[in-house]
């Protein structure tokens, strides 16, 4: 469920050239060439699901049994006429055992809007599913909106949205919780080792996101979130009534989570893990159990009982009132407010300052000498972190820019300070790209529009920042070069496809701040690697293209009735993706989960390869837990490639 490092429904649909049933079997496409004796076709086509820009350079993929390299493909239209023509390009490497080549499909050369599909022919014979070729405003806008929908599903509290996934309110006890002294755990961080000791209260903690598939709600991510949300609002003002509102719907929820009075951060709502070996009795946390939101607040419970602290949910403080604040908290909370005090400067004053002196207050408690392990969690397994400086300097720079609109005379001394964070991360050893973890590359392109060309005075120039920038997209394209379908994330390790929209963020924002479109095609080609152009044929955002994960492990998503008599999903949620097939092994069950899928195999495993491995259950948590950092960071990507840069220019 929730995942360290971290941790649904109905009919699974075609895997690219082959379709996958709800059961779990394949059966063979049309024009597909298959060899079902040896466990699945001999060919599929890997394609972008949803679609490609006109302009932008277009691949898809060819992964075969056996020698291509005299195979041809033709496109047709929605209406069947041939409208391009290609020989399969080399290879560029082995899969697996079975598949052993993968091919580039040039369809670079189709510019015209409409759907088409790809057939392929000569020794071996498949067909792609249906793509779209489309402006980029029309091809991502839907995504967008359907990232914005995971959202308001994930919503905690009275505010809920019953359209979606049928939810309603719940943890109305958040409204007056009680906070709890920093848990002790054991080392491998399972069980707690000393009895949790209340030290204030009551809070009203109520409403928010829950942050993944279970209900647990951490400032960490929801910073995050909120500020990517943000930033995409920032991006295309006239973006949307829905965004705007879900950005508002998480700021509210910081803003409970900040006390400006005592200077107080609350870092986190929920008890992740349970149990206890100091005699105290067994306390049962969010994990132990698999149910609906709304279920928690029936729950009729008294203290000492084990259930107690799922309904009365603690709440952990980031540090005590008044003291230093962890600085990757204090930084990329304050960076969150500060963007809004930009959106909010010129219709709303007034709020915009209330907005940039809480976002001050956060940042000037910032703890910079950390000694000991960054806060972002209890336990800190469940999103450990390395890497603080960059969130320094994301918070300066917003607190930069914010006050520029709003005229304030700190301005130039915060952007001093965002220079010299970023000096001290692009220095440090705990270089990453841009997710959860890591924020430079947000940091680094409004702090490089912010100092333009003048950067005297400041220890970091413009192009010391760029250079960076280039950095992370350098180490992507470098694995991208080695790996057949041009990935460039690790799809053996956590966080697979969040990086991989990362980078395509990454690239996106290296052009508007360099002009420089050398990464386009990068950027690009981890899109399509996230929405189909990989190994096993799947997007990896809920309800996009013809193949998406049906079966994923969200409580919510997974014991939702139906609606209109056909079984509601979790649209626009972002899983984790690939990743070891090592882990696949230890997936969850409870008693309450629904059986997904109905007969529980696993179609994906003959597409697994070079140590990755994909499954659609409702129990792998490794693969198919949603979570909000991963849809936000994607939601940032699509309305980037979305924007044409001018207009993005402007804003900034």
């Amino acid at each position: 469920m929730a995942r360290i490092r971290k941790h649904a429904l109905g009919m699974t649909a075609a895997v690219l050239a082959t379709t996958v049933l709800a059961a779990g079997c394949i059966q063979s496409a049309q024009g597909a060439d298959t060899d079902d004796s040896a466990g699945g076709p001999r060919a599929v086509v890997r394609v972008d699901q949803v679609g490609y820009a006109p302009d932008e350079t277009k691949q898809a993929y060819l992964m075969t049994s056996v020698s291509a390299s005299k195979a041809s493909f033709t496109v047709r239209d929605a209406d069947g006429k041939q409208v391009l023509k290609g020989k399969v390009g080399t290879s560029t490497g082995g899969w697996n055992s079975r598949y052993k080549a993968v091919h580039i499909l040039d369809l670079s050369p189709l510019t015209d809007p409409g759907d088409y599909r790809i057939e392929v022919s000569g020794p071996v014979t498949a067909t792609s599913p249906t793509f779209r070729i489309a402006a980029a405003d029309e091809l991502f806008g839907r995504l967008i909106q359907d990232n914005v929908r995971f959202f308001q599903a994930q919503r905690d509290g009275a505010n809920v949205i019953p359209t979606q996934l049928q939810r309603k309110p719940s943890h109305l006890a958040d409204h007056q919780a009680t906070v709890y002294d920093t848990p002790a755990y054991a080392d491998d961080e399972t069980v707690l080792t000393a009895p949790l000791k209340r030290v204030a209260g009551p809070v009203d903690v109520e409403g928010g996101w829950n942050d993944a598939g279970d209900f647990l709600k951490f400032t960490h991510t929801a910073s995050y979130s909120t500020a990517s949300l943000l930033l995409a609002q920032r991006t295309t003002p006239a973006g949307g009534k829905e965004l705007a509102a879900e950005a508002r719907h998480g700021l509210d929820w910081l803003d409970k989570m900040w006390d400006d009075q005592s200077r107080t951060l609350y870092l986190q709502v929920g008890l992740g893990k349970g149990d206890s070996d100091d005699g105290s009795g067994k306390i049962r946390s969010d994990h132990d159990v698999w149910r609906l939101p709304e279920a928690d607040d029936a729950l009729d419970v008294k203290p000492g009982d084990p259930d107690y602290l799922i309904k009365h949910r603690p709440v952990f403080r980031a540090a005590s009132p008044g003291k230093p604040i962890s600085p990757n908290l204090a930084g990329r909370v304050a960076a969150t407010f500060a963007l809004a005090a930009q959106l909010d400067a010129a219709d709303d004053p007034e709020r915009a300052h209330h907005e940039l002196e809480k976002a001050a207050h956060i940042y000037a408690l910032a703890d910079t000498n950390p000694e000991d392990q960054l806060v972002t969690a209890f336990p800190h397994g469940f999103y450990p972190e390395a890497s603080w400086q960059d969130d320094m300097e994301f918070g300066a720079t917003q607190l930069a820019l914010a006050g520029q609109a709003l005229g304030d005379g700190r301005a130039a001394a915060w952007t001093k300070q965002a220079a010299h964070w970023a000096k001290q991360y692009i220095t440090s050893d705990s270089l990453g790209t841009l997710g959860l973890g890591d924020v430079s590359a947000l940091a680094h392109a409004d702090l490089a529009h912010l100092l333009g060309s003048n950067a005297a005075g400041t220890e970091v120039t413009r192009e010391q920042l760029v250079a960076n920038l280039k950095r992370q997209l350098d180490d992507g394209r470098t694995r991208a070069a080695r790996d057949p379908f041009r990935a460039g994330a690790v799809y053996t390790d956590f966080d697979s496809v969040p990086h991989t929209f990362g980078l395509a963020a990454t690239a996106q924002l290296y052009q508007r701040v360099t002009g420089d479109s050398h990464y386009d095609a990068f950027a690009t080609q981890q899109r399509n690697w996230a929405l189909g152009a990989n190994a096993w044929g799947s997007s990896f955002v809920i309800g996009a293209g013809t193949t998406f994960p049906h079966c994923p492990e969200h409580q919510a998503a997974n014991l939702a009735g139906s609606l209109n008599g056909e079984r509601d999903i979790l649209l626009g949620g972002v899983v984790n993706g690939p990743n070891a097939s090592a882990t696949l092994k230890d997936l969850n069950s409870f008693p309450t989960m629904r059986k997904c899928p109905e007969e529980q195999t696993n179609p994906f495993t003959v597409f697994d390869g070079r140590g990755g491995g994909f499954m659609d259950h409702v129990g792998a948590w490794q693969t198919v837990e949603s979570a909000d950092d991963f849809t936000a960071t994607a939601l940032l990507a699509l309305t980037l490639a979305a924007t044409p840069h001018e207009e993005n220019d402007k804003v900034n």
